[in-house]
């Protein structure tokens, strides 16, 4: 079974009023559920360097599903300051699915760092592995004891994992 982002959020516990961004939030399934955990007194900024699926999201956030909480952001989060989030604006931040594609993970993790609120929180979910062709090629995949130390190193403590699915794995960090 995939990852399931309902579940992920759950497990998450995001509260009413919550500020979030979702780091290479693509189609958006894990911005739409934050945004209904949020509620209508928060807000969650939906972050990707591809301009399509923001757009897509965005539509869909506003036409469909008739939520009024999400802004797009088009960002390389590669980039120190790349999201132009003020720093120690967020309660939290979700990355899912999205380190394995990027080249400087370091930068993307000091991103994190920048803009979350001293104590916020990270949801990271990624691929536990390749799958035979199903997730990323065996040579991108970013596991388990590759996020605990890169966020380690700049700060983070590892508040505790969730079940992410068959193929994934889910920690929860801290600031």
């Amino acid at each position: 079974m995939f990852s399931d982002p309902e579940k992920n959020i759950e497990q998450f516990d995001l509260g009413s009023g919550n500020y979030v961004a979702d780091f290479g939030a693509g189609s958006g399934f894990y911005s739409f559920s934050a945004a209904e955990a949020v509620g209508n007194s928060g807000r969650v900024y939906a972050v990707d360097v591809q301009k399509d699926l923001l757009e897509r999201l965005k539509t869909e956030a506003r036409n469909i599903r008739h939520l009024n909480n999400i802004e797009i952001i088009w960002a390389d989060l590669e980039h120190l300051g790349g999201t132009r989030l003020r720093e120690n604006s967020m309660d939290a931040v979700i990355v899912a699915n999205v380190f394995f594609q990027l080249e400087n993970k370091d930068n993307a993790c000091l991103e994190i760092k920048r803009i979350l609120k001293p104590g916020g929180r990270v949801l990271f979910v990624d691929w536990a592995s390749s799958f035979g062709g199903i997730g990323p090629q065996s040579q991108h995949v970013f596991d388990e004891d590759m996020a605990k130390k890169l966020f380690e190193k700049h700060g983070f403590k590892e508040d505790r994992t969730i079940g992410a699915g068959a193929q994934h794995y889910g920690i929860i960090f801290r600031k």
